[in-house]
């Protein structure tokens, strides 16, 4: 693996990329800039306005100009004159079967695809678009070829502002080299609930200060870069145990937890200069006494709490329409009328654009909403795409985003966040590096929660190769929860065999899914192996990816490494510190419970001397 570029890498590309996000960077002629919003408004009727309220959405895998796809969303434009668009990346079909539920939906989106539709879709909107995306984790995230960040925790694990400043600078510059204004980023939710099926790893940690510091540092990154930063969830998603895809969870805390914990991240992120803030599908009965009330409809939580008590005068984005925590109580035109009463500027992803904006128009025309919140929505609106720059040009050059997109410098940056995140937990027997010949027998093991949906990132597709590239004498063997007892017993026996075991454990924390557990017969085996491998003395590490409360339930295993993430990168970051090539400086970003502390971690120098911090 090539070594890392310096963070502050300059270079004649860097340069040229700098150029080119300046010339679309948000205009300095403030007057200018109220002389449009301000024209634009008299000219809109109530329709029009209204559409400025709704963020539709599309997936950026290849549309034809001339299909019916692209006719829906030139529908949006023309008919229900949405403000913007959510960009996705992209999904597959799939049968939907019994017995042999392998099949994954989701890919990854194509950065100039996305770019076209963007371009294609400003041309025929009246008002120019500001378009929004969920880079969490980079825009390679969602497309192809990207940066991919590690997921928040893994920023909580390296504790470094600078880093997440700079993912911050490179997430900005390669979501405006596509079109897209607003980043639904930084997650500021406070961790602090193991069972947590939604956040974990999307969280910095469990610690408000840590929380806030990282945060604000990212978002300047993503305004140095012309793009705007969004809290969400707000008022605070992190101690949940429920998944608001699939219900409607309720925090019960008083008010005085929640400016103790949930709170000041927001506020930190607010006074670093966020520009919009994404309400969640929570129910807090300690803001809002009204049952079965998420945060997103809740006019004492969003127009008392946010906008009043907090002065945070930016966009106030919903979270997505369509998710279960909102659609099980309403249809789309009252979920859309609700959320605006309750002071929301914008409502995104309805599962019905046209009943969304059909319902709001509605009960303006009726008196239900007041003309001025509108036209005060509408101006806050009008006037972030001016901060966008989009009064003066809407489209991007489509040339450049080979030349911004998924560059060296920018991918060094997320290697050095990886790297830096990687928290060795316990080496009980000093096993860290791994030290063994190069011709060494190992058992690889890739465990996983489940078999389904790794249609983007296949588990131990790079760790395996790395580690063979190490030790050319591996057997892998992957197990799930579809692995038979027999199977199971076979890897049991199997394992006295080799010199040396490794095994990588991944979990998810899926939006949907409704779990985050791994299988007990897979837990019984790693207790099986910890205890084979204690007379032996043989070598045993686990690496845990994604989410990494899973090692409290195996609090035997013997070495264990947290990397908070999936995918390639993370995967080789944990080969490079097994085989003592990188330091591992990481430390807890959560507490383990019944384990460790926030703040704990073992740390190793290139090359395999210890200590503990």
């Amino acid at each position: 693996m090539r070594a890392p570029y310096p963070i502050l890498h300059v270079s004649l590309l860097a340069a040229v990329v700098s150029a080119s996000l300046i010339a679309q960077a948000p205009s300095r002629d403030q007057a200018a800039a109220d002389k449009w919003v301000q024209a634009t408004i008299r000219k809109m009727s109530l329709d029009q306005k209204v559409g400025q309220m709704i963020v539709s959405s599309f997936q950026s895998n290849f549309i034809s100009t001339d299909s019916k796809t692209f006719d829906e969303m030139a529908k949006a434009v023309h008919d229900y004159h949405v403000g913007g668009f959510h960009v996705f990346g992209a999904s597959e079909l799939a049968p939907s079967v019994l017995l042999n539920p392998t099949y994954g939906t989701v890919t990854l989106g194509q950065p100039l695809e996305a770019a076209s539709i963007i371009n294609r879709l400003q041309a025929i909107a009246a008002v120019p678009l500001l378009n929004t995306a969920d880079f969490e984790a980079g825009v390679g995230f969602r497309i192809m070829g990207a940066t991919a960040f590690p997921r928040a925790m893994a920023f909580g694990a390296a504790r470094d502002e600078k880093l997440a400043f700079e993912a911050g600078r490179v997430t900005g510059e390669e979501t405006r080299a596509l079109g897209i204004h607003v980043n639904f980023a930084p997650v500021v939710d406070v961790n602090n609930n193991p069972r947590n099926p939604v956040i974990n790893t999307r969280s910095f940690g469990e610690d408000p200060v840590q929380v806030g510091r990282i945060a604000s540092a990212y978002i300047r990154g993503l305004r140095a870069a012309g793009v705007m930063a969004t809290l969400k969830h707000f008022p605070g998603h992190g101690d949940t145990d429920v998944d608001s895809h699939l219900g409607l969870p309720v925090i019960r805390h008083p008010r005085a937890r929640l400016d103790t914990i949930e709170l000041p991240p927001f506020k930190a992120g607010i006074a670093a200069g966020a520009d919009a803030v994404m309400t969640g599908h929570i129910e807090m009965p300690a803001l809002d006494q009204t049952p079965n009330t998420p945060t997103t409809l809740s006019g004492p939580i969003v127009t008392g709490l946010l906008r009043k008590e907090l002065g945070f005068a930016g966009l106030i984005y919903t979270d997505s329409m369509g998710m279960q925590g909102v659609t099980a109580m309403y249809g789309p035109g009252e979920a859309a009328v609700r959320a605006v009463k309750a002071g929301n500027d914008v409502v995104l992803h309805s599962p019905d654009d046209g009943a969304a904006f059909a319902g709001i128009r509605d009960a303006v025309k009726a008196g239900e909403i007041p003309q001025a919140q509108i036209d005060a929505s509408v101006e806050r609106i009008l006037r972030a795409k001016t901060r966008a720059g989009l009064h003066r040009t809407k489209t991007i050059n489509l040339d450049a985003v080979s030349n911004i997109v998924g560059t060296r410098a920018n991918q060094a940056v997320a290697d050095q966040v990886s790297q830096r995140s990687i928290t060795l937990i316990k080496d009980d027997r000093n096993q860290v590096p791994l030290r063994i010949a190069k011709d060494a027998q190992v058992l690889y093991l890739s465990i996983l929660d489940y078999p389904t949906g790794w249609r983007i990132a296949a588990p131990s597709r790079t760790f395996q190769p790395e580690l063979r590239q190490r030790w050319p004498n591996v057997t892998a063997i992957e197990i799930s929860d579809r692995t038979t007892a027999s199977e199971l017993e076979l890897v049991r026996v199997m394992a006295p065999r080799f010199d040396a075991i490794v095994a990588s454990v991944f979990v998810r924390t899926a939006s949907f899914s409704g779990r985050m557990d791994l299988a007990p017969g897979a837990q019984r085996l790693l207790g099986d192996i910890t205890r084979q491998t204690a007379s032996s003395k043989k070598p045993f590490i686990t690496t845990f990816f994604g989410n990494p409360y899973v090692a409290t339930f195996m609090p035997d295993l013997p070495a264990v490494l947290l990397t908070y993430d999936f995918y390639d990168r993370a995967e080789a970051s944990a080969v490079r510190a097994i085989a003592g090539e990188a330091a591992i400086g990481g430390v807890l970003p959560i507490a383990m419970p019944g384990m460790f502390k926030v703040g704990f971690g073992l740390t190793r120098a290139a090359g395999g001397s210890s200590t503990g911090h």
